[in-house]
């Protein structure tokens, strides 16, 4: 069975669920953002997808990474008020389930509209009231659609609302601390500069790596200045105290490999030397 203590990365999935996606009329924030949430517990997606409203797609897409062996599928929209708010319905196809009303987010409803009883609340809040029957359901401290928790076979979907603002309060109220027990890791990064081309400095990435298994480099070429070219560090642990001594050693012995061909290496921010 595999060690989920490790910081080698989990078979993680995001999908961004919306037509206005897929058509460029909105920018996809959602997965950049996660997936820098996910590199700094220690992990980041295999894949990131977006998909438009429309259940074929949707739930050829989730039977797909069931499929895969997908440990953790994580998904933003489609939990809205309007009928092409589809996910939940996707999922319950895929999963062979029935939808329910949750009692709870009913009664969280009422409270925060301050009414006397959940029959003064709207269809559309009802409609963001409806769980897959066997969830696990986070309120929203942004907004009203929950985050929902399914497991589907090996595979546990998290489902959250797409409003940035709101999907960030529930990662940061719930989601976070849910994943920092799956994945037991921590990042550390430190973004360099060398005086040398890609095809110069790739070998030497590759050493470090292959060195320290744990670690991740990257050259950025389109950020590349007349003389200089960033690469980015990132190392991966169980505690920030050993995601930092891995950082260290791996820019130690970048610098030690870029100094011994005659080029230099400095970190971000910092005057080159010389």
């Amino acid at each position: 069975m595999e060690d989920r203590s490790t910081p080698a990365p989990r078979h993680v999935e995001v999908f961004a669920i919306g037509t206005e996606l897929v058509m460029g009329r909105i920018y996809d924030t959602n997965s950049f953002w996660i997936a820098e949430q996910l590199a700094r517990l220690g992990t980041w997606p295999r894949r990131i997808l977006c998909l438009p409203d429309d259940d074929d797609e949707v739930v050829r897409a989730f039977t797909d990474t069931i499929e895969r062996g997908t440990d953790i599928v994580i998904t933003t929209g489609g939990l809205g008020p309007t009928p092409d708010d589809r996910t939940l319905d996707c999922i319950c196809r895929v999963a062979g389930i029935e939808q329910v009303i949750h009692r709870p987010t009913i009664e969280s409803f009422v409270q925060r509209r301050n009414v006397p009883d959940d029959s003064h609340l709207t269809p559309a809040l009802r409609k963001m009231a409806m769980v897959p029957v066997g969830s696990t359901v986070y309120q929203n401290p942004a907004g009203w659609a929950p985050l929902i928790a399914l497991p589907v076979r090996s595979t546990m979907f998290y489902m959250m609302p797409g409003p940035p603002r709101e999907m960030q309060a529930l990662w940061t109220t719930h989601l976070e601390g849910i994943l920092k027990q799956v994945f037991r890791s921590t990042t550390a990064s430190r973004r360099v500069w060398v005086t040398m081309f890609e095809s110069e400095v790739s070998p030497h990435i590759q050493q470090v790596m292959k060195t320290y298994p744990n670690t991740y480099l990257k050259a950025y070429v389109a950020l590349r200045t007349e003389t200089t070219l960033p690469v980015d560090v990132v190392a991966h642990g169980p505690d920030p105290a050993t995601a930092e001594a891995t950082l260290t050693a791996a820019l130690q012995l970048l610098g030690e490999l870029v100094r011994g061909r005659g080029k230099q290496m400095w970190l971000d921010g910092s005057p080159p030397e010389g």
